[in-house]
C-alpha cells in the first residue's frame, strides 16, 4: 500500500495532478493514463541509467 501512496503522491506533487485539466470522465481517464504513462518512462529510464552490479561483471 505504501508503493501506491508514494506513486499517487509523486502524481499529484511532482506532476500536479492535483486537480485535472480535461473535462468528463473520459477526459480524466486519458490525463491519467499519460501522467501514469510519464511516470513509468521516468522510472525506466532511471532503472536504464543504473550501471550494472559489480557480481555480473565477473563472468568467468
Amino acid at each position: 500500500r505504501k508503493k501506491i501512496e508514494m506513486r499517487f503522491a509523486h502524481l499529484k506533487r511532482i506532476l500536479r495532478l492535483g486537480r485535472l485539466r480535461l473535462r468528463g470522465p473520459r477526459g480524466a481517464q486519458d490525463e491519467f493514463v499519460l501522467a501514469a504513462i510519464a511516470q513509468n518512462l521516468r522510472r525506466l529510464a532511471s532503472l536504464v541509467a543504473r550501471p550494472p552490479p559489480a557480481h555480473a561483471l565477473c563472468i568467468a
